[in-house]
């Protein structure tokens, strides 16, 4: 019998239905379990993995890397140099190229499109790394950690302060929908997100229960906040943008002032990193000799704070990550949750 995971392909939140997500979050926590445990859980021993790489990245990488040892499979990484998508060879070519050699293939890059075409031609598992548009595998990290703290999702809200164009936000606002978690994007109105994905969300929030609050009030925005989440302001690629973004963002920075504005005892903070919460990189010293800010998007007050889970949610990447492995391209029967 084959799991109903089985071939699968995870390119955005929308790709699993709300009980698939929830016991991928769940599985993700006993693979976490075996680890820890030192168990050995090498369900795709033999398997080859192709980690496709056109944007850098520490957790993505590290994640994946990790998660294929861990289940005994071999990955490949090929990086924006070792590839030639759209360039020197068709998207289609690469993966009728890549789908012949490896038993299952991560994208993360610009394009969404790139990482539909990926698995449309492919035939084998995609899985989605990030692109500019959804970042589905670090979802299931956030609501694995957030199910960790809090012992349940449903019922609690989540507000996400700053860009609520990106990617990020994108993917909370719909992830949270499905879930049943109530989302409040807090954003100047300019970063609102885009009316399809506001209607998408609502139409699931319909079914769930989930309440969605689009707001540039931030004081409305996270009074009733159990998690308050942020992300840099300027994306990789964006870099001119900087200006802009500090003089719209620069108001709703994630700051002790912001935190206790929650009227929750026990708010926690997640970020899904890099931070700009001090002048330990380089790209922050610029930032302070061109704008004169030490922090941008949270201040090391908080990041540094005892409710700041932001590392636990970047070790669960790799759980999360595992588990949709595990369950897309193994041999385990997952009957349907």
């Amino acid at each position: 019998m084959t799991s109903i995971f089985q071939g699968r392909s995870f390119l955005k939140e929308i790709d699993f239905t709300k009980n698939e997500l929830l016991y991928l979050i769940d599985f993700a926590a006993h693979l976490k379990a075996l680890k820890q445990q030192n168990i050995p859980h090498n369900y795709l021993a033999g398997k080859n993995i192709a980690l496709l790489f056109e944007k850098t990245s520490t957790r993505t990488r590290s994640a994946f890397t990790t998660a294929a040892i861990d289940l005994g499979a071999h990955p490949e990484y090929l990086g924006k140099n070792d590839i030639q998508l759209g360039k020197k060879e068709s998207v289609e070519d690469t993966a009728k190229v890549l789908g012949s050699m490896f038993d299952g293939i991560e994208y993360r890059g610009f394009s969404q499109a790139t990482v539909e075409a990926l698995a449309a031609h492919s035939e084998v598992p995609v899985w989605n790394g990030l692109t500019d548009q959804w970042h589905p595998t670090q979802m299931l990290a956030d609501f694995l950690t957030i199910k960790e703290h809090f012992g349940k999702l449903t019922g609690l809200t989540l507000a996400y302060v700053g860009d609520g164009r990106n990617n990020m936000a994108n993917s909370l606002l719909i992830t949270g929908a499905i879930l049943g978690v109530n989302i409040s994007i807090v954003a100047p109105k300019k970063l609102f997100p885009a009316n399809d994905l506001i209607a998408l969300a609502e139409k699931y929030a319909e079914e769930t229960g989930a309440n969605i609050l689009i707001t540039d009030a931030i004081d409305q925005g996270v009074e009733q906040a159990d998690i308050i989440y942020t992300d840099v302001w300027v994306s990789m690629g964006e870099e001119d943008a900087y200006q802009e973004r500090i003089e719209l963002l620069l108001p709703y920075q994630v700051n002790q002032a912001l935190m206790e504005k929650t009227h929750k005892k026990e708010t926690i903070f997640l970020h899904c990193l890099p931070a700009f919460h001090d002048l330990e990189t380089k790209v922050a010293k610029e930032i302070q000799a061109t704008y004169g800010l030490t922090e941008l998007e949270v201040t090391d007050e908080v990041f540094r704070g005892k409710n700041a889970l932001q590392f636990q949610q970047a070790e669960n990447r790799m759980h999360t990550i595992k588990a949709v492995m595990a369950a897309t391209l193994g041999n385990l029967f997952i009957p349907h949750p």
